[in-house]
């Protein structure tokens, strides 16, 4: 049991970690592609900082903290249906 705990300790920052990255890539490769697009004032760098700003403040960005929670969730679940029997 401690293993375990110790596994989910080190692996869920991982996996959190690698998440946040991949979702960042996508919206920064968005902001990107608007910018290419055209009709977009000002460099292409402040665009895309002023759009990766925006992104840390929204919703999507916060809901990537689901990897801690949704995991655990399932195993406490598990090991109440298991005990509850």
């Amino acid at each position: 049991m401690l293993r375990a705990i110790a596994l989910w300790i080190l692996v869920l920052p991982l996996l959190h970690w690698v998440v946040a990255v991949y979702f960042r890539s996508l919206r920064r490769e968005a902001l990107e592609r608007d910018y290419d697009n055209g009709g977009e004032t000002g460099t292409r760098e402040d665009f895309i900082a002023a759009g990766m700003a925006a992104y840390e403040g929204s919703l999507r960005a916060r809901i990537v903290v689901l990897v801690y929670i949704i995991p655990i969730l399932a195993v406490v679940a598990i090991a109440w249906a298991v005990n509850a029997n």
